[in-house]
């Protein structure tokens, strides 16, 4: 059993911060990736940064320069740091993490319960 425990949403002011933290927990052999994505009202769930187990990162065109990802591999952890915030940021964001469970298993994705971040205008 794997679980992402995501923490660190709330209501902030456009040009505002915000963190964004995801713990791993479980049955894991290794990670291969860990990311966040969201999704807004009424429109698809988008990626909006990943980090790959050799700190690779890639970022969502809206977000570069705002955003940063950073990940604790000792700790299963993935953060999000979110600066610069504007209104059309507000969603919920869940955190991924692409995993195998066992040295056998195949990876897999896995997801968070989700944490809402509101940006007032």
């Amino acid at each position: 059993q794997v679980q992402l425990v995501e923490s660190g949403g709330g209501l902030v002011q456009a040009g505002g911060s915000l963190r964004l933290s995801c713990v791993a927990s479980g049955s894991i052999f290794s990670i291969n990736a860990m990311g966040w994505y969201r999704q807004a009202p009424g429109k698809q769930r988008e990626l909006v940064a990943v980090i790959a187990s050799g700190s690779s990162t890639n970022y969502a065109d809206s977000v570069k320069g705002r955003f940063t990802i950073s990940r604790d591999n000792a700790k299963n952890t993935v953060v999000l740091q979110m600066n610069s915030l504007k209104a059309e940021d507000t969603a919920i964001y869940y955190c991924n993490a692409l995993l195998r469970s066992r040295w056998y298993s195949d990876a897999t994705d896995y997801w968070g319960q989700g944490t809402q971040v509101t940006v007032s205008s």
